[in-house]
C-alpha cells in the first residue's frame, strides 16, 4: 500500500527553545525574582532547570542533539551581564560563552534572544521601559553581548513577544509591572521605547557583524468573532488582530507609528529585521467589549488548564501573515502545554504538516523550534504547566523523554514526517492526513 513521506528541505533548522528565567534557576537580580518572592506566581522558578549550572545545561543540550536537532533558542539574562549599571560580569559572560561553544560543538546553531521578559531591578528602579533612557542602556548591554559573543550568534532576536509583554504587565497585570504604572497609556509609551531600543540593538549588532541575521520573536494568533457574532464583534477581532499581530511588525517595517501607538516616525526603525521570528500556539474568539474571552465552542479541542485550542490552521494563517514582508521565516516557538502527553505528538504533526504545506508554495519558512526541549518554570504559571519534550521533576530535576520527544527526535533525524510515524504515534491522524490509506 501507499506510504506519504512529508519532507523537509535538507538545510532547514530542526530546533528546542528556552528562555534564562526559566531554566537557569537563582535569577535573584530581576523583576521577576522578586515578583515570585511576594506571591504573584503559581509558584517560584528556584532551581529551574539548574541551567546556570553550566554542565546541567549542557547534558540538555546533548539530549537536544541526541534528539537529532541542529539548532537552540536561548535567552541571556541582562541582570547577570549587567548586575549593576555600567557594571559588567565577566565570569557570567564567561559562562555564556561556555554555553554556546557547547551548543556549536554539538552541532547547535545558536539563536540568541536578547529580551525575554526580565529586567534588571536597576533597570526597573531607573522606569525601566517607561523612560527614554532604556534605549541607550538597551544599546550598551546589546554592544557588550556582542563584542564578547557576537562571533557565535548567527542569528539574534532583540525582544521576544512584545505585544503579548505589553499586554500581560499592563492589561492583565500578571506579570512584574513597571514602578511608574499601569495601564493602556503606559504601556503604549513602553512600546514606543521597546522599538526605539530594538532599532539601537539592530545598529548595534550590524555594525559589528553586517552578516548576522536579527529579527524579533512576535507572537502571532488568529482573532476571530465568536460564531455568528454580530457586525460589531466582527469589527472588534479586526481591531484586536491589528493591534496584537500588526501594529509592531508595521513599526519595525516602515519606522512610522501607527493607531494606537500615536504618530511620527522612530529614528533608525524601518527595515530593522532580517528574517520574522513566528510564535504561534492558539486563535482566539473574542466578544466586543473584551479583549479576550476564554470561551470557546462546543467540542473545541484544548490543550492542559484551557490554556488555548489545539488549532493546526492557524500557524500557516501565521506564516500567510508574514509573507508581505518578504523575509526569511521562523517558527520561533510553538507547543502546548500537555502534561499527560497525549495531544501533544498529533499536535507536532498536524502543525509540521501546515508548516510542509506552506514550504510545498515556497513560503520561505527555513526553521522550527519546539518550545520546549524539557518542561520549565511558566511565568505566572509557575510549574503548572508542562510544555516539555522531555518531562522534568524540579526536585530531584530528574529527566524522562516523553513519547512526544521520541517522535520529534525521529522526525527531526529523518527530515520528514512519515507514514509509519503517524501510524505508530497519532494512528487517529490517519484519516485526516492519509486520506487514501486505510
Amino acid at each position: 500500500m501507499a506510504r506519504a513521506t512529508f519532507s523537509f528541505p535538507a538545510d532547514f533548522l530542526w530546533g528546542t527553545a528556552t528562555a534564562a528565567h526559566q531554566v537557569e534557576g537563582g535569577n535573584t537580580n530581576n523583576d521577576w525574582w522578586a515578583w515570585e518572592q511576594a506571591g504573584r506566581t503559581q509558584s517560584p522558578s528556584g532551581l529551574a532547570c539548574n541551567w546556570w549550572d553550566l554542565p546541567t545545561a549542557l547534558a540538555d543540550l546533548d539530549r537536544a542533539a541526541d534528539l537529532g536537532t541542529n539548532a537552540h533558542r536561548l535567552s541571556l539574562e541582562w541582570s547577570r551581564i549587567e548586575p549593576e549599571p555600567s557594571v559588567f560580569d565577566e565570569d557570567a559572560i564567561a559562562q555564556y560563552r561556555a554555553l554556546l561553544e557547547g551548543m556549536h560543538g554539538r552541532g547547535l546553531q545558536p539563536m540568541v534572544t536578547l529580551h525575554h521578559f526580565t529586567n534588571p531591578r536597576w533597570l526597573v528602579e531607573k522606569g525601566d521601559f517607561q523612560s527614554d533612557v532604556v534605549v541607550d542602556y538597551f544599546q550598551r548591554y546589546t554592544k557588550k553581548v556582542v563584542e564578547k559573543l557576537g562571533d557565535l550568534i548567527p542569528h539574534w532576536i532583540t525582544f521576544n513577544e512584545p505585544i503579548v509583554y505589553f499586554y500581560m504587565r499592563h492589561m492583565a497585570k500578571v506579570f512584574p509591572p513597571p514602578q511608574d504604572g499601569v495601564g493602556w497609556a503606559a504601556g503604549l509609551r513602553g512600546l514606543r521605547y521597546m522599538l526605539a531600543a530594538h532599532a539601537a540593538a539592530y545598529e548595534a549588532i550590524k555594525s559589528q557583524y553586517p552578516h548576522a541575521q536579527v529579527g524579533v520573536a512576535k507572537q502571532f494568533r488568529p482573532f476571530e468573532a465568536w460564531p455568528n457574532g454580530n457586525a460589531l464583534d466582527k469589527w472588534w477581532a479586526r481591531r484586536i488582530s491589528w493591534l496584537f499581530n500588526d501594529v509592531w511588525m508595521q513599526a519595525m517595517h516602515t519606522g512610522r507609528l501607527g493607531w494606537p501607538l500615536g504618530r511620527g516616525r522612530i529614528r533608525g526603525l524601518a527595515g530593522t529585521f532580517d528574517f520574522v521570528g513566528i510564535n504561534y500556539y492558539t486563535r482566539n474568539f473574542v466578544r466586543f467589549p473584551k479583549l479576550e474571552t476564554n470561551q470557546w465552542p462546543e467540542g473545541t479541542p484544548l490543550s492542559d488548564d484551557a490554556y488555548g485550542e489545539i488549532y493546526p490552521r492557524g500557524i500557516y494563517w501565521s506564516i500567510q501573515q508574514a509573507l508581505s514582508y518578504k523575509k526569511p521565516i521562523f517558527i520561533t516557538e510553538n507547543g502546548l502545554p500537555d502534561s499527560d502527553d497525549k495531544n501533544r505528538s498529533a499536535f507536532i504533526i498536524t502543525h509540521l504538516h501546515q508548516i510542509w504545506h506552506a514550504i510545498s508554495f515556497n513560503y520561505p519558512v527555513m526553521g522550527y523550534y519546539h518550545w520546549s526541549l524539557t518542561d520549565n518554570f511558566e511565568w505566572e504559571r509557575g510549574w503548572s504547566q508542562r510544555f516539555g519534550l522531555y518531562e522534568l521533576n524540579p526536585e530531584t530535576q530528574e529527566r524522562t523523554l516523553r513519547d512526544s520527544g521520541r517522535l520529534y527526535g525521529e522526525i527531526a533525524h529523518a527530515r520528514a514526517i512519515t507514514t509509519p510515524m503517524i501510524e505508530r504515534y497519532a494512528i487517529h491522524l490517519v484519516p485526516q492526513l492519509l486520506p487514501g490509506r486505510k
